[in-house]
């Protein structure tokens, strides 16, 4: 008999270590995923909307295409935070960003749902429009 698929989606998230769970449980609970791969950056957001054909951002392109080929991933998170170490600016600042980090990722045509989320003081995940 074979075993149940798992369900895969991935994240484009900073290293910070405080909004990885955030971003798991969010990512599970709201998605039924059972796995989620996480792809880190300092400020992954800032370097993909301001440096997208650097090392750094064909490195995070790379590690996403592994995780939609090898684990069938059809959900990509791209997550900003508060209190980043890496990208220390203001939110509205920040979600510029992403918005332009979500374009650049979708430019990738993974056939993959791209998301924003935020993460908060309290370290509440909120999608992004």
């Amino acid at each position: 008999m074979t075993p149940p698929l798992k369900q895969f989606g991935t994240s484009i998230n900073c290293m910070d270590g405080r909004v990885q769970l955030p971003v798991i449980e969010h990512m599970r609970t709201k998605y039924g995923l059972d796995y989620v791969d996480m792809v880190t950056e300092a400020g992954p957001i800032r370097i993909l909307s301001e440096s997208r054909e650097s090392a750094i951002a064909e490195s995070i392109r790379s590690r996403v295409a592994v995780s939609i080929t090898k684990h069938n991933s059809e959900l990509i998170t791209v997550v900003g935070h508060y209190d980043c170490a890496g990208n220390p600016i203001e939110r509205d600042a920040q979600l510029g960003q992403m918005r332009t980090a979500i374009r650049v990722v979708e430019s990738w045509n993974s056939n993959a749902q791209v998301i924003g989320l935020w993460v908060d003081k309290s370290w509440a995940v909120h999608e992004i429009e």
